[in-house]
């Protein structure tokens, strides 16, 4: 049923997974990071509603977090390869479309169903796999914080880059733009060929997907690390696209708001890499619980201090810290818990919590802000849920679960 014993394939080098893993998530994610700046030009000219556009991102999220899934098992199957290079294609495709969709529908379609499929060939659940094969275990948790932390110096060099490309060539021609930039995916999958789904030698599997995925939703630990992740999906994405909105309503300038998310990306770069090596010497549980402990104690420092630029600077260099510092320390535990066979696909049905909590986050946004005129009631719930998750991450057990006897092997 499955293949036998095998000599090991042979790996590519760490410097070279990291490099080019590290590339393909600055890109996608700093492009992503930064639509938050297309809100109010795409909603003046086209004569929409916030709530309109905040959907759109919203079914981004959620079909990012549905399909990324799939890709998932298609990565762990046949390689990351293919699934990044289909996804390049797909975003270059989304950005045209977000560029030139004459009706909310087809923006909704294009913005919203195609950029999140690309997304979720593209990102962390793809790259966390390679990174999990290709890595030594004593070295993953680092080598998934060095990944995420491109994703985040993606914010920090893409941010601005957008705002310039918007603020001189439009809007439409900005997303053009953008869409040829993203087909450097495409050379960089070729550095991410491995060995192992080459005919090196065949994939070596003790268990099928359906096997894997019973466990995993059977392990009150997983549920925990998923149900965790959806605050992290919740409170980020709300912020990365609702606050320049909310900046801008209480008088502060669009260039504030443009800092404010390349400082969020520019201090994520420190504060994912700093949680990946931390996961090395400690209990992921631990540091999960503390950033989300943060990220409350931030939000409602942030709502009670006057409001001015230097306070959007400090919240965000602070918030940057916490931003995407979920990201290694969970991804670490499922590959410590689980092993690396289904990694992927494991990473995709955690992230795929994270999704539906950024497809609350962007649309409760925009949804209340229209019916309210303020953001005020999802601050709050940013605030609650940050203490939730925080406590739902303590009782996390680490340990790699036992199989017929055996652990997981790593």
């Amino acid at each position: 049923m499955y293949a036998a014993t095998h000599p090991a394939p042979p790996k590519l080098s760490m410097f070279q997974v990291l490099a080019c893993g590290a590339a393909v998530v600055t890109l996608s994610m700093g492009i992503r990071h930064g639509f938050g700046l297309w809100l109010q030009p795409i909603t003046q000219e086209m004569g929409w509603t916030r709530q309109s556009f905040a959907l759109a991102l919203a079914i981004q999220n959620l079909s990012w977090g549905v399909i990324g899934v799939f890709a998932g098992m298609v990565a762990d199957r046949f390689g990351a390869f293919r699934v990044l290079i289909g996804g390049a294609l797909l975003y270059a495709l989304g950005l045209i479309g977000m560029a030139l969709s004459p009706t909310e529908t087809l923006f909704a379609l294009t913005t919203g169903v195609l950029i999140g499929a690309a997304q979720a060939g593209t990102t962390y659940a793809v790259i966390y796999g390679v990174l999990g094969r290709q890595i030594a275990p004593e070295k993953r948790s680092w080598a998934m914080g060095v990944a995420a932390a491109a994703g985040s110096f993606g914010q920090f060099l893409m941010v601005p880059v957008e705002g310039f490309l918007i603020s001189s060539l439009g809007w439409q021609e900005a997303l053009l733009a953008l869409s040829a930039m993203v087909l450097l995916i495409v050379p960089l999958a070729f550095w991410l060929r491995e060995p192992r789904f080459a005919g090196v030698a065949p994939v070596v599997r003790t268990q099928g997907i359906g096997a894997a995925l019973s466990e995993a939703l059977r392990y009150r630990s997983f549920l925990l690390l998923t149900a965790g992740y959806f605050v992290c999906g919740f409170q980020v994405v709300f912020i990365g696209v609702h606050l320049p909105s909310y900046l801008r309503d209480h008088g502060l300038s669009p260039q504030v708001a443009s800092y404010s998310l390349a400082l969020i990306g520019l201090f994520n770069v420190f504060g994912t890499y700093i949680s990946g090596t931390l996961g090395q010497r400690m209990a992921k549980r631990h540091i999960l619980a503390f950033i989300y402990f943060a990220r409350a104690v931030v939000i409602t420092v942030f709502l009670l201090a006057p409001l001015t630029a230097m306070s959007v600077y400090i919240f965000s260099a602070v918030m940057g810290a916490l931003w995407l510092s979920t990201v290694p320390p969970t991804n670490a535990a499922v590959a410590q818990i689980f092993g690396v066979q289904h990694l992927s696909m494991l990473g995709g049905f955690v992230f795929f919590s994270h999704q539906v909590g950024s497809f609350m986050g962007v649309w409760l946004g925009g949804f209340l802000y229209d019916r309210t005129g303020s953001y005020d009631v999802v601050w709050v719930l940013a605030i609650a849920l940050g203490v939730l998750a925080g406590l739902i991450n303590l009782p996390v057990r680490e340990h790699p679960i036992a199989r017929g006897g055996a652990a997981a092997v790593a």
